[in-house]
């Protein structure tokens, strides 16, 4: 098996969150649900719960695989890969499309979920620990 099969067959879970942040963040329009209006930040609190769900993926899927941690890897592929990402859609939002538009704030929310989804994988490793 090649190393790119290798990867995508290991990585299945965090490919598929990731190819459905991109579809929900540049071709899918939230609808408008009234009861929602009312909530503080809802779109800062759905970024929020993607990206930390992302990361939580990525982690649970590398700590799976892998016996010891190389935590600048972790770091790299994560959290900051992660919030480079977008980092990204943010600004083709702002670009490229005419029903979107790009957020800085959306960028630090992301952030701060990916940091929550860090921190759950550091959680999930102790109890991989304790468990074998």
């Amino acid at each position: 098996m090649t190393k790119t099969r290798l990867f995508l067959s290991n990585y299945r879970f965090s490919i598929v969150c990731t190819a459905l942040i991109w579809y929900l963040s540049i071709w899918f329009m939230p609808p408008d649900i009234p009861e929602l209006r009312n909530v503080a930040f809802v779109d800062k609190w759905t970024h929020f719960v993607m990206y930390g769900t992302l990361t939580s993926i990525i982690w649970w899927e590398y700590l799976r695989l892998h016996t010891t941690l190389e935590p600048l890897k972790l770091f790299l592929l994560a959290w900051l890969a992660p919030v480079a990402m977008s980092g990204m859609i943010e600004i083709i939002q702002e670009t490229c499309t005419e029903n979107r538009a790009g957020e800085w704030l959306d960028v630090a929310a992301n952030a701060t979920g990916c940091t929550i989804g860090a921190t759950i994988g550091l959680l999930l490793k102790s109890v991989k620990k304790q468990r074998f």
